[in-house]
């Protein structure tokens, strides 16, 4: 696996690359909530601090559609009393107990999010300040903000970023947007978003041509926003001898509104439900394309270690890294014609597909797994402890 190297003033001579590092003391982390998805990670990340991982999170507003992590096996978890405030554009937070936890647990560094809307984290910051402990940011990024009070809401997300020691995101473009907003490039550190392993065994190979009918794939919680819908019209849309098998795997408040238009539209689309874990594998083996027309998509990862190309929308840039032109296509969202073409482009050409799905799964054992996304976390509250 390449060395990456983040060599700046605030890090002399840091690098990112073996697994054998670890962070010699205890690592906090501050979230707002603590999804499912996130619970590998953190496991693995809590094996690589000498001293212990602590989390501290609390729970999401009803009607989020957050599926929150019962417990960690191997990091130190407690929960939150989250106070919402608002909503939308106005939405803040506050967690209650969150000094408690802190002069229990004690953290050496401790890892924020990197949003000025949760209040509560200022005060982390100061505690932490007055004990000479450095804090680290971790974000999507910081897009430019449009609207009324543009001036006065960047000003004030470039001050709650300014203490941090450092700053972690999970893409190039974040960390550019990190950089436009005038935080310091030598102490940007890119851990890509990851949900899944590197792959132990290289997934089967793939028969040259489609057997049968190409078969695509979607993953994923049945909402709105992941447009699913578009997805089952383009299907429709597609010439005869092209359209495919569609499976459709999940549930959520839309799977019935959806298995109506199925009916309409395209009446072979199959809807085997949720599915998790090993039990996915072998509709991955099975598929041919995954594709997600809409936001989010934590499944992508998944379907590229099992050697499969992707189709996306664009979303907040944490998907840039992850496909690219030789292992997929990034449309953009909302857009029926663009899908329905990209779709095309891609059911007539299996050798294409073979060769995309590969680079897929190259992608995901070298560069973009929980593995290399510990390896940046540990080595970055490692350096600091250097300093």
């Amino acid at each position: 696996m390449p060395t990456t190297d983040f060599s700046g003033d605030g890090f002399p001579g840091l690098e990112v690359g073996g697994l054998s590092a670890t962070f010699p003391g205890k690592l906090g982390i501050l979230q707002r909530v603590l999804p499912t998805y996130r619970t590998p990670f953190f496991d693995m990340l809590a094996t690589s601090c000498t001293g212990g991982l602590g989390v501290f999170a609390g729970l999401p507003r009803k009607n989020e559609a957050i599926e929150i992590a019962g417990n960690l096996s191997r990091a130190d978890y407690t929960q939150a009393k989250n106070i919402h405030i608002l909503a939308g554009a106005l939405y803040l937070c506050w967690q209650v107990g969150l000094l408690h936890w802190l002069d229990r647990f004690d953290p050496d560094v401790l890892i924020v999010e990197a949003n000025p809307r949760y209040l509560s984290t200022r005060l982390a910051i100061r505690w932490m300040k007055q004990r000479s402990r450095p804090v680290v940011g971790w974000g999507l990024g910081a897009p430019v903000i449009q609207g009324p009070l543009a001036g006065w809401r960047k000003s004030r997300r470039s001050r709650f970023i300014e203490p941090f020691e450092a700053i972690l995101t999970y893409s190039q473009r974040g960390a550019q947007e990190y950089r436009d907003l005038g935080y310091p490039p030598e102490r940007i550190f890119v851990a890509p978003n990851a949900v899944a392993p590197r792959p132990k065994d290289p997934s089967r190979k793939r028969h040259p041509n489609f057997e049968g009918k190409p078969c695509v794939l979607f993953v994923g919680r049945l909402q709105k926003r992941k447009r699913v819908d578009a997805l089952l019209r383009a299907c429709a849309d597609l010439p005869a001898e092209i359209r495919p098998r569609l499976v459709i795997v999940g549930d959520g408040p839309e799977r019935n509104s959806l298995e109506s238009l199925a009916k309409e539209v395209f009446p072979g689309a199959e809807f085997p439900g949720a599915i998790h874990g090993k039990d996915l594998t072998g509709y991955y083996e099975a598929a041919d394309l995954f594709v997600l027309p809409g936001t989010g998509g934590l499944a992508i990862q998944e379907a590229m270690s099992q050697a499969l190309p992707v189709i996306v929308a664009r979303g907040d840039g944490t998907q840039d890294d992850l496909v690219r032109p030789g292992n997929g296509w990034q449309i953009p969202p909302d857009d029926l014609a663009v899908l329905s073409a990209t779709l095309q482009t891609a059911l007539k050409d299996a050798p294409l597909l073979r060769r995309m799905g590969s680079e897929s799964q190259r992608i995901v054992s070298e560069e973009i797994n929980l593995e290399r996304m510990v390896e940046v976390f540990v080595e970055v509250a490692s350096g600091l402890l250097r300093k």
